[in-house]
């Protein structure tokens, strides 16, 4: 199965709403506060890789206030 670390810059003062939001989205298995570049990390798992890619660039990137996203793919676990 597909997993990736989807590192994730949003609004200020949106990291809240967008972190709780991210926890209900089937298929991330973490998500967490970060403190730097990036606001949010998720650890996302899917069926294949196109189903990942939907996942972020439907579930993860639209949600509101996301400004940019980096997704890094694990090769191997």
């Amino acid at each position: 199965m597909p997993r990736a670390f989807v590192l994730i810059n949003v609004e200020s003062g949106s990291e809240d709403d967008i972190l709780r939001e991210l926890r209900n989205v089937e298929g991330v298995e973490e998500a967490y506060f970060s403190y730097g570049v990036y606001d949010i990390i998720a650890k996302i798992k899917a069926g294949s890789m196109e189903e990942l890619k939907e996942m972020v660039t439907r579930r993860v990137r639209a949600l509101p206030k996301v400004r940019s996203t980096l997704t890094l793919i694990m090769m191997e676990e």
